[in-house]
């Protein structure tokens, strides 16, 4: 009979603090010049990302305490509350405005992102479906509609905001765990045309999107407008070469790539450490995929497996979506780097995932 040990992933836990220490020298680096200018300050992010690192280091652990079993318990609350969290956000002078979206709830710098709240309460209540209904799975109708019927309405309210980028996440990591349970192919072939075109029609939607999507595919046309944030991230990138410019000696965060403590964070790495160091923090999340997977083959029943496929599903769906961000081969999304952009809901919520994760590691069979 498999066993349990009691030790969570000490390779899961030492990977995500690399990542975390990394995240916040870079976070300084990258966001020296911005600081001082706007609130002179150097330390001023980097001094806000300490105290969230901080925070999210401490759920973590807590949440590594916690039985994940707790989480198939609160399932359905947690998505409620979550649910009413993304409506209360849409009501005009309640919800915060930042980058033409309505995302934020609170008052003044310290504010959270409920649709951040939302991609960790989806995963938490469809690894709870799943696991109750993974043999109506392969029904259309009984297993994949309602799962995905409540995929999308998240998703829509979500877009009413608007944030894309999020959404997207989401909508992938759920899809990921959904395929895994056990779906037909053909189902998600039908589903796969229907998603293009309602993607390609949520595009056509927002003047600021097709710029986006013209812009990824030619930024040169518009470098001054639409194209400048790709252009100015691979003249961060380029100049790196093998071994970089130098900790903290990039030029392109005085004032050329807008805020790039955030979203364009590994261009600023990859100019400072080269090619040598941005290898080494995609070889990071390839640990951190690979533990993860681990965790999910191993856990002793389908709810931990489900939960871990969804959790190690949403950070690599957002690290792939942000490098190819980064490096040009995606449309400008929002999305972050996860442990490495400057952030308050997403790192925290981030380090919550992550601590949840090693606790299913404290259960896998051995």
């Amino acid at each position: 009979m498999a066993r349990s040990k009691a030790t969570p992933d000490y390779v899961l836990f030492a990977t995500t603090i690399a990542l975390l220490v990394i995240g916040l020298v870079m976070v300084y680096s990258a966001s020296e010049a911005w600081a001082t200018y706007r609130f002179d300050d150097s330390f001023f992010f980097a001094k806000r990302q300490l105290f969230f690192s901080s925070v999210g280091v401490v759920a973590m652990l807590f949440m590594m305490k916690v039985d994940y079993w707790t989480w198939r318990t609160w399932a359905k609350l947690i998505l409620i509350v979550c649910f009413l969290l993304l409506v209360i956000v849409l009501i005009p002078g309640v919800g915060l405005v930042r980058g033409g979206a309505r995302s934020w709830l609170g008052v003044g710098a310290f504010s959270i992102q409920p649709s951040e709240f939302m991609k960790m309460a989806m995963i938490v209540f469809l690894a709870k479906f799943l696991s109750e209904n993974q043999k109506k799975i392969v029904s259309f109708k009984k297993g994949l509609l309602p799962s995905l019927s409540l995929v999308l309405l998240a998703f829509g309210m979500i877009m009413l905001q608007p944030d894309l980028g999020t959404g997207a996440v989401m909508v992938g990591t759920c899809v990921i765990m959904i395929f895994v349970s056990g779906a037909r192919l053909s189902h998600f072939l039908w589903l796969g045309l229907l998603g293009v075109a309602g993607f390609v029609a949520l595009i056509a939607s927002a003047p600021y999107r097709i710029q986006r999507i013209t812009s990824f595919l030619d930024p040169w046309s518009d470098p001054l407008g639409s194209g400048f944030q790709i252009i100015q991230s691979l003249y961060a990138i380029g100049p790196g070469g093998l071994m970089g410019m130098g900790l903290g000696e990039s030029r392109q965060k005085y004032f050329y790539l807008p805020e790039p403590q955030t979203d364009f964070i590994f261009a600023i790495l990859a100019e400072e450490l080269g090619f040598i160091g941005g290898a080494i923090v995609l070889c990071l999340f390839g640990i951190l995929l690979w533990r993860g997977i681990r965790i999910a083959l191993g856990a002793p029943d389908l709810f931990g497996s489900f939960l871990a496929v969804g959790i190690i599903s949403m950070v690599a769906i957002q690290v792939m979506i942000n490098i190819g961000v980064v490096t040009g081969l995606m449309p400008v999304t929002g999305i972050t780097l996860p442990l490495l952009s400057y952030g308050g809901s997403s790192l925290t919520l981030m380090l919550v995932s992550l601590g949840v994760l090693l606790n299913i590691s404290r259960h896998i069979r051995v």
